[in-house]
This record gives C-alpha cells, structure tokens and sequence, in this order.
C-alpha cells in the first residue's frame, strides 16, 4: 500500500435543500412569481409584476394611471406655488391644495389596486384561457348572457 497514489476523495453530493432552484420551464402553467413578490413590484412601481405575468395592457393602464397623477399632482403644486407668490385669495389657494391632495391620494390607491391586481393575477395564472364570455342580442327582443367553460374529458 505505501507504493500506491494516494486517490483524492470524491466531493460529498449536494443536499437537495442547498441546490440552486430551478425554473421549470416545461409546465406552460408553472406561475412565474409568487403571490407576494407580485404584489410588493407592483405596490413600488405599478405595472410591473403586471410586465413580468405579460399583462401588458393592465401593466400600460397602470403606468399611464401612474403618469397621468404624477403630472397633474406637479402641475397643482406649480400652481400653489404661483398663487402664493402672487394672489392673495385664499378659497383658491385651499381649492388647489386640496386638488393636490386628491391627486396624492388617487397615486396611493393605484399603487394600491397595481399591487392587488399582481398579487390575484398570480393567483389566476393557471386559470384557463378558453373561458369566455359574451352578451348577445336575444331573438325576440333582450339580451342572452353566453359562457363557454371547456371540460376536458380523457
């Protein structure tokens, strides 16, 4: 045995607990976030957990949402800043302070409803596409509610 090179010791396996996570790639339905990262993303900037799940339209309704309070939210504040530095009416300054403030506040519920919609979208990944619903003019006068729900038999 002296004469004999000494072998090296083989690696011990990789607990499966400390193996990197993999996404799985092979299921169309796996959900790409968790419920909650989805609602914190879209709680800090709204629309994009909705970009990330590829609801763009429901991403682009936020952010323009988001643009549009921003950008009326600064215009108030332009014109608080003007009427302080020039008129002395009071009942319109307090007008557009409150304004701001509705502005303020409409920016919270998006950030708020941006957050929700992430975190029910996630929910909703798995749900079938092929659901669809209609309203279609009923013979005779009226209107008849359509769903379509597949059943898959195997």
């Amino acid at each position: 045995m002296a004469g004999q090179a000494a072998r090296p010791k083989p690696a011990p396996p990789v607990p499966a607990s400390t193996a990197p996570a993999v996404a799985d790639t092979t299921n169309p339905l796996a959900r790409p976030l968790k419920p909650m990262t989805a609602f914190v993303m879209s709680l800090a900037v709204p629309g994009w957990a909705q970009a990330r799940l590829d609801r763009k339209l429901t991403g682009a309704i936020f952010i323009s949402l988001e643009g549009a309070a921003l950008g009326m939210t600064m215009k108030t504040a332009r014109e608080i800043s003007y009427l302080t530095r020039v008129a002395a009416d009071t009942a319109r300054l307090t007008g557009k302070r409150r304004q701001r403030q509705d502005w303020l506040i409409f920016l919270g519920f998006n950030h708020l409803f941006a957050g929700v919609e992430g975190f029910v979208a996630t929910h909703l990944h798995e749900f079938p596409r092929d659901v669809s619903f209609r309203v279609v003019p009923a013979p005779g006068g009226g209107v008849l509610a359509v769903a379509s729900v597949p059943f898959p038999f195997r």
